[in-house]
């Protein structure tokens, strides 16, 4: 069974996500993914700028890709701003509210 994660903040609803996609959103975040953690006040800004940039690259690489290779290359791949979206609105709105964002605790 894989983990699963569970992020939670006073700024909006929790945020369930699996292991392969929170440790994806870790690693453009620069942070080691823990069983449990806290993304401070302090630290937001940042990681919101982070995660919305890569986003924006992944789009603009998808948008490069051409042929017929290249289009069945975007059915099969991940598309991180998709998956990613509601952990990104709650940091925004974590970030927005003065709140902290949490998981494992």
């Amino acid at each position: 069974m894989e983990m699963i994660y569970q992020f939670r903040s006073k700024a909006g609803p929790d945020v369930i996500m699996l292991a392969d996609l929170t440790q994806r959103i870790f690693a453009v975040l620069g942070r080691p993914l823990e069983p449990r953690g806290i993304l401070t006040i302090e630290q937001l800004p940042t990681l919101v700028t982070a995660l919305e940039t890569a986003i924006l690259k992944d789009l603009d690489e998808r948008s490069k890709t051409s042929g017929e290779e290249g289009s069945e290359k975007l059915k099969l791949a991940d598309r991180l701003g998709q998956r990613a979206y509601p952990f990104l609105e709650l940091m925004k709105e974590a970030k927005d509210k003065g709140e902290p964002v949490m998981w494992g605790v």
